[in-house]
């Protein structure tokens, strides 16, 4: 079927069901940055409050499917935040790739394409959400649940995945500040570095798992000698000061980039510059990267507990092998290498474990990172046609396509890499290392926040020049 049929065909749905769709209205005036806050808080209360709201009739499962994504899901196992925001973000980037691959032809240079492209993503989100549903409730629940009570656990995952999708469209459009998902990332990420700073239940090794209570817990005791260093991958202060590296890390590359001057075509005497970040691909290949690991981690722990849960079978070996007092923990295979030894304790009882995991992050980060770069919108042709669209040009250059694209190309195909593999080397290092919200936790949450700072300063170009400030802001 022709690319060009396809996207008539999603119009031609799009027209016929967009009257039936439940919307969020947009404001009717410009909403202040209080009253943006103030929705982003009850927003976030919600699903706060859903994350401690337990699934009606789910047994606990033996053991966590999607504990790999768990971080890039911003899910809750045995919650109504079962899923997360998991079906969004996967019906999301399908319509992404679909668009950047030219198979989907929008204009979004048009209001009203870029408003069918937004509704046939909801659709789709629908269509995920009613499918990871189905699938989870009956691969996790299943097995222990009377049909029934299945049927009720997959209307409440249905049900709580709508409500979050609302939440997010609430936000981004207009009510809120940024989006949902990036919102509830970022929440789950710092609740796990609080929680890891200071909660006050009781650990394994006898003290509390808060590294801040331990640590004072341990001093009047008298004994500080194991507050640097703690098994079990509890939090200590070794993994303190890590987290901390690790977050000014970030924060100093985030600011590293190329400055190319830029002067408008269309308001004489305004001058800019077009900046190309270091991490030009920003946290989209790393997400891509752990959500393929967690994906293959599900599927070949049902291939194995269905076909080799006593570690015999000879093929499966090769591809996955796991401990049978404890199916979420690989013990072999190729699996085994592609997940992370959380903790130095861990990492120290097999170091090749920890270096081919680090350098399988770093390779799958540079090819992910150089795939978005085409499929996302990010390439140098693009990059060179959207500033020519925002009626702006490079000094001492034609205003033309082609000598903007070889600029551009001297620079964005250099980034990519060695950003790529920048946070793959920093992912793959703080998950061995046990860092507090794991590594892609930390890289998401920094990205995240540094976006909202970007949201703001967009804003206020976009009083001077709307489409400049678009460009601008996304960099």
């Amino acid at each position: 079927m022709a690319e060009g049929s396809i996207t008539s065909i999603i119009r031609k749905v799009v027209f016929k069901a967009e009257p039936y769709l439940p919307q969020v209205p947009k404001p009717k005036k410009k909403i202040s940055l209080q009253t943006k806050l103030l929705w982003c808080g009850v927003a976030l209360l919600i699903y706060m409050v859903m994350g401690q709201t337990p699934l009606y009739g789910a047994t606990a499962p033996e053991f966590d499917f999607l504990a790999f994504a768990r971080v890039i899901f911003a899910s809750q196992q045995g919650t109504l935040i079962e899923l997360g925001i998991g079906p969004i973000v996967t019906a999301g980037l399908l319509m992404q790739l679909l668009r950047g691959s030219d198979i989907l032809k929008f204009d979004f240079k048009k209001p009203e394409e870029r408003g069918i492209f937004q509704t046939a993503t909801k659709l789709v989100t629908y269509v995920v959400i009613v499918a990871e549903s189905i699938v989870y409730a009956a691969a996790v629940y299943g097995g222990a649940t009377e049909p029934f009570v299945l049927y009720v656990i997959i209307g409440q995952l249905m049900a709580a995945s709508v409500i979050i999708m609302f939440m997010d469209e609430l936000i981004q459009k207009g009510w809120g500040l940024g989006s949902g998902i990036s919102l509830f990332i970022m929440a789950g990420v710092a609740q796990q570095i609080l929680w890891s700073m200071f909660s006050p239940l009781p650990a394994g090794d006898g003290g509390m798992i808060g590294i801040i209570p331990y640590t004072i817990e341990s001093a009047f005791a008298g004994d500080l000698g194991n507050v640097l260093f703690r098994s079990n991958q509890l939090p200590s202060i070794f993994g303190l000061f890590l987290t901390a590296g690790i977050l000014l890390i970030l924060v100093f590359t985030q600011g590293i980039k190329i400055e190319i001057p830029i002067v408008s075509t269309k308001y004489r005497g305004f001058a800019a510059v077009y900046p190309i970040k270091l991490m030009y691909v920003s946290n989209i290949p790393v997400i891509l990267a752990s959500a393929l690991t967690a994906n293959a981690v599900f599927v070949f722990q049902m291939i194995w507990s269905n076909f080799n849960p006593r570690n015999n079978n000879f093929f499966v070996n090769f591809i996955a092998q796991f401990d049978p007092t404890s199916p979420s923990t690989p013990i072999g295979g190729l699996i085994y290498y592609v997940t992370p030894p959380r903790g130095l304790d861990v990492a120290a009882l097999d170091p090749m474990r920890a270096v081919g995991y680090v350098l399988f992050m770093i390779g799958i980060v540079i090819v992910f990172g150089r795939l978005w770069v085409e499929l996302g919108g990010l390439s140098p042709k693009t990059a060179a046609q959207n500033l020519l669209d925002a009626d702006v040009q490079i000094p001492g250059f034609r205003r033309s396509n082609a000598p903007v694209e070889a600029l551009l190309n001297k620079y964005i195909p250099s980034v990519t890499i060695i950003g790529s593999a920048i946070l793959g080397l920093l992912a793959g290092v703080s998950d061995v290392l046990g860092v507090f919200g794991s590594g892609i936790g930390i890289l998401l949450m920094v990205d995240i926040l540094i976006n909202y700072y970007t949201q703001l300063v967009r804003e206020q170009v976009e009083v001077v020049m709307p489409r400049l400030g678009a460009i601008l802001g996304r960099k």
